[in-house]
């Protein structure tokens, strides 16, 4: 609005989700720009990187994503991003239909016997 335009791509649609009605009135109708450790501190940000260090950040999460099983992200990210759209009284049975499968993927078994072994796990995406 400083500039004579709105927020645009998505952000008037998702802050009021985000953080308070009132705050995020006062953050559109003012303009104010949130420091880091702010948006951090309202779970705008996952995560703080030291100046120059954005791209380390990304890759050591990246890092960290890639040691679970796939088809689990898969599926898990699935139920994520679909079930908002959901109705409550289906939502469980929604995401079993999803996530069923997986109980019983060779991922799973592997999974456990890594556990039970102390070793990281191999998967197959299977």
């Amino acid at each position: 609005m400083k500039r004579g335009l709105t927020a645009n791509g998505g952000g008037l649609l998702r802050l009021p989700h985000r953080v308070s009605y009132h705050f995020a009135m006062e953050l559109v109708f003012t303009g104010r720009m949130l420091p880091a450790p702010e948006a951090a501190e309202l779970h705008l940000v996952n995560r703080l990187a030291e100046p120059g260090g954005a791209l380390q950040a990304a890759l050591d999460l990246a890092d960290e994503i890639a040691k679970n099983a796939p088809p689990a992200l898969c599926a898990s990210k699935h139920v994520l991003v679909n079930s908002v759209d959901w109705a409550v009284d289906e939502k469980f049975s929604r995401q079993q239909e999803h996530v069923a499968v997986i109980r019983t993927s060779n991922d799973a078994a592997e999974g456990a016997r890594a556990f039970v072994e102390k070793r990281e796990p191999i998967w197959s995406g299977t």
